[in-house]
Formats: C-alpha cells, sequence, structure tokens
C-alpha cells in the first residue's frame, strides 16, 4: 500500500476514535427534512444514526412531514396557504396534519427497529397559538412554548432514541402544528445539545444569491464550509429580506442555537451516502458548521501538544518554509506558543516572541494543508496581535520566504533590518535572507480591527 495512502487511513482512524470517545455521552438533535424520507439512501442514514447511538450518544429525532401533509391534504381536497414560509392550518385540517406527521414518525420508528434500536414517539412539547400576524390568523399553527425535557432525558436514560412530531399541545390538550426546524432548535437549546443537525436536501448554505462577509471561505462547490457565530449574525443582516427565505430561517436558527450555547450546528446534505458520519468523524467538514466565536478553538500550547505540533511543522520545514526545531526548542519557548484545535486535533499554531523595544515576531506559524483554504492563518495572527496588544506593545513583525504577499494582503508593510530588535538583527541569517514585514499596533486598537480584506 502507497505510505500516503497508508498515513491518510491511519490519520482517518485516529480522529475517528478520538470523536467516538469525546462524543460519548453527549446529545446530538437531528432534523430531518421530510422530503428525505422518500429518497433511496434515506435507509442507509437511519442506519448511521443508529451507529451512533450504539456508540453511546444520545440521538434525538425531527423529523419534517411538510411533503407527508401537503399528501395528505391534497387527498382530502383541503386547501392550506403559506405565509413567509408558515403554514396556515385550519381547525378541519389538524386531525389530516396530525395524521401525517404521526405516519411520518411511525415510519422512522419503524426503520429504527429495522436496524436494532428503539425508538418512542412522545407528546412532549407544550405549544401556543401564534395568533394574528400582520393581519393574518394563522389558526391552528403554534410555537413551541416549553420542551418537557424531564420526561426526554428520562427517555434517553432508558437507551430509547426519542422522535418528535411535528405537532404540540396547548396546557388545556388542544393540538398544534409546529415547525420542525423551531423544535430542533428548542430542545436543542433547552438540553444544551453538543450538536445540532439540519440534514436537508440541500448541500449546506450555499453563496449563490447572497451577500457573503469578508474572511467566509467558500468552497469551489459554492457552498460555505463555516461560519462563527458573529459572522452568521452578519450573513443575516446582509441579506434581510421581506421574503421568506428558507436558507436564512435555517442560518437564524442556528444563530440563536450558538447564542443559546449549543456548541455548533451543522448544515448537511442528507442525499449523500454517509454524510453525518463524515461530518462528524473528521476534521473537516462537507457541509456548513456554524459555531461560537473565532478564538475559541485557539489556545495556549501545552507539553502534551509538542508531538503534534511538530508533527504539523514537519512538512514546512523540509520544504524551507520554517526553520529547523526540536522538541527541546519547542519546549523550551511553549509559553509563547498558540495552537489552533478543533476536537482534540491541532491544525494549526504559531508563536510570539517579545524582544526589546516592544517588538515581537509572530514565528513558527503552520497551518495544516486541509484547513489551508479556512481563513485559520488570519485567525491565529489575529489573535497573536490582540496578545501583543493586551501586552502593550508597538509593532509585531515576521520573517518569511514565500508568504510575504499573504502577510502584506493582512496589512503589514516591507521592513528593513534595521528595524528589529538588536537582538533579533544579530540573529538574522543572511544566507537565507527572508523578507521583514512590520505591522504597528495602536494602543486604541480594538479586537477584531486586524485588515483581513
Amino acid at each position: 500500500m502507497d505510505k500516503t495512502m497508508l498515513k491518510e487511513q491511519v490519520e482517518i482512524i485516529r480522529q475517528a476514535f478520538g470523536y467516538i470517545n469525546q462524543f460519548k455521552g453527549e446529545t446530538f438533535v437531528i432534523k430531518l427534512e421530510g422530503s428525505l424520507i422518500a429518497h433511496h439512501l434515506f435507509p442507509l442514514l437511519i442506519r448511521d444514526l443508529v451507529l451512533l447511538h450504539r456508540m453511546g450518544i444520545n440521538v434525538i429525532l425531527v423529523p419534517g412531514a411538510r411533503d407527508r401533509i401537503n399528501e395528505v391534504l391534497k387527498k382530502y381536497a383541503i386547501k392550506c396557504r403559506t405565509v413567509n414560509g408558515v403554514r396556515v392550518s385550519p381547525p378541519e385540517a389538524i386531525p389530516l396534519i396530525k395524521m401525517a406527521a404521526f405516519d411520518v414518525t411511525n415510519k422512522i420508528m419503524t426503520m429504527l427497529a429495522e436496524n436494532g434500536a428503539n425508538g418512542v414517539i412522545g407528546n412532549w412539547v407544550r405549544a401556543k397559538s401564534i395568533g394574528v400576524r400582520n393581519g393574518v390568523d394563522f389558526q391552528c399553527s403554534g410555537l413551541v412554548e416549553k420542551v418537557q425535557i424531564d420526561i426526554v432525558n428520562k427517555v434517553l436514560g432508558e437507551g430509547l432514541i426519542p422522535i418528535f412530531p411535528t405537532i404540540g399541545w396547548s396546557a388545556k390538550g388542544r393540538p398544534y402544528n409546529l415547525s420542525s426546524s423551531e423544535i430542533a432548535f428548542s430542545i436543542s437549546v433547552e438540553l444544551n445539545a453538543a450538536k445540532l443537525f439540519f440534514i436537508a436536501d440541500r448541500p449546506g448554505v450555499t453563496a449563490q444569491g447572497y451577500k457573503i462577509p469578508k474572511e467566509v471561505y467558500v468552497s469551489s462547490d459554492g457552498v460555505v464550509s463555516q461560519l462563527t457565530k458573529a459572522q452568521a449574525g452578519e450573513f443575516l443582516d446582509l441579506n434581510a429580506r421581506d421574503s421568506y427565505d428558507e436558507q436564512l430561517d435555517l442560518v437564524a436558527y442556528a444563530y440563536r442555537a450558538c447564542k443559546g450555547g449549543v456548541q455548533r450546528v451543522h448544515v448537511i446534505d442528507g442525499r449523500v451516502e454517509g454524510m453525518l458520519l463524515k461530518e462528524i468523524f473528521s476534521n473537516r467538514g462537507f457541509g456548513t458548521m456554524i459555531y461560537a466565536n473565532q478564538h475559541d478553538n485557539i489556545r495556549p500550547m501545552v507539553m502534551g501538544d509538542v508531538p503534534e505540533v511538530l508533527r504539523l511543522m514537519q512538512p514546512s520545514i523540509e520544504e524551507g518554509v520554517l526553520v529547523h526545531r526540536t522538541e527541546t526548542d519547542l519546549a523550551e519557548y511553549i509559553d509563547n506558543y498558540a495552537v489552533y484545535e478543533v476536537d482534540g486535533t491541532i491544525h494549526a499554531c504559531a508563536a510570539l516572541q517579545v524582544y526589546s523595544g516592544r517588538q515581537a515576531e509572530i514565528a513558527g506559524m503552520v497551518v495544516d494543508e486541509t484547513y489551508s483554504n479556512l481563513g485559520i492563518g488570519k485567525r491565529m495572527v489575529s489573535y497573536l496581535i490582540e496578545q501583543a496588544t493586551a501586552k502593550k506593545l508597538k509593532a509585531v513583525f515576521v520573517l518569511t520566504t514565500q508568504t510575504s504577499d499573504w502577510f502584506s494582503h493582512m496589512g503589514f508593510s516591507q521592513g528593513k533590518i534595521a528595524d528589529l530588535p538588536p537582538e533579533r538583527r544579530k540573529n538574522y541569517n543572511r544566507k537565507r535572507n527572508p523578507l521583514i514585514l512590520r505591522y504597528k499596533l495602536s494602543r486604541h486598537r480594538t479586537k477584531g480591527s486586524l485588515r483581513v480584506e
């Protein structure tokens, strides 16, 4: 077997085992788009969900029922209009909407049983009427008022998979038609879920037709790979519109979920085999992930990180991009280093070495190749500049042989050897002859003000 291929396979296995250990006992809330149920790969998606359950992950399912409800209402010649993405549900439609919603949940419960897992359907959502909005009476369509979390936790504790129909009941037992996305959002926040998934019939959050915030990476197939909580808010502001937009609705739920304490929200394509497992058990996601602050993944390096950081640095050392470093070198200057960690795996590192004259050098920076297009390097530099500002330094500089354009684009300007602190000037490698780029710090600089256009 090719050594490179073997190395990749070993890395995948390591990542998977790391994630299994990390997520055991955690709760994943998974909203399933109703249109996926008819897809030929849906049984494989159910099998993957059962696999997660067997790994010790608490799985909660919220299947959408829009397509099935439309089908049943059409059969009985009952017309319901939709306003801003919400179905207006007249009283005569509610028995049929309930039937359709429970048809969907029963089908999923049957498929779970076929894969050796036990699901249970419950009326665990307290609902209230939407009422009248902008002159529109939504009649028997409702909003989530409360989720009976104590009962849900008991069900999870018994090793069952809770399945939520898109129906909620008022305190007096009146049924309401609810949004599956709202149910999933509410459960994830109230249970403090580790992850909320919107498994859709789309590849993720797409960029076409939308204004995209700066620094957000868009893949070659037009999918927004990830958004911080702040970027998700900016995305919503940039694309605010009067009419309903399904994608903006998903991003809004994800944004609110992150604000409510959910660690990560994923929008993935359920029509692709294994997409759920790929998103969970690999460091490089394939859909769209919305998560907290951009520096949440950055932390100081510790001794246990040294072997992983050396492994990360080795290709760049061999190419001459980085100066050779040893385990002793990293240990000696460990307090200078920060690392970018995703789910227990380090994907970037960089150091801030402070010198006399209130100057500091950004050194030893490297980013995992699989993360190179996601703006991680910019975040690392931004983080170190914030550290330098907090130390009341007047400038940071970098010595580079191959990345001068990248730093110039971030606002660094070319400097001279004479600009270096005396002790760094003395150790300047004239044979290597790296370019010197400097970034002047303002005492009034605020967080996030690094120019990364």
